[in-house]
């Protein structure tokens, strides 16, 4: 039996007794791959073993950038002074033409 099949056969049963309809098969897929890294960390708990993922990194590159200092210029709180890079910024600003 295919996954389709199996699915409207258990839509008509729920039709028959009055319950909700499950939901159509891949509904959910990207929701439970997404998922997926958290509940791995959860088990890493439960067996006593440290839980890392992507949090981790995520919590590093925050920290990094919070106290980088490109060229080595700070404001007087100890904040990275912002840079502007060269050329045409991303709001469709035109390059200033040279002689």
């Amino acid at each position: 039996m295919s996954i389709t099949q199996q699915y409207l056969l258990d839509t008509y049963r729920a039709r028959q007794h009055g319950d909700p309809t499950p939901p159509a098969p891949g509904a959910h897929d990207w929701q439970v791959m997404r998922e997926l890294p958290d509940h791995r960390r959860f088990r890493a708990v439960l067996a006593g073993r440290p839980a890392r993922g992507r949090l981790r990194a995520r919590v590093r590159a925050a920290w990094t950038g919070l106290f980088a200092r490109p060229g080595g210029k700070a404001d007087s709180a100890g904040r990275a002074a912002p840079t502007r890079a060269a050329g045409p910024a991303i709001s469709g600003e035109c390059a200033p033409r040279t002689p």
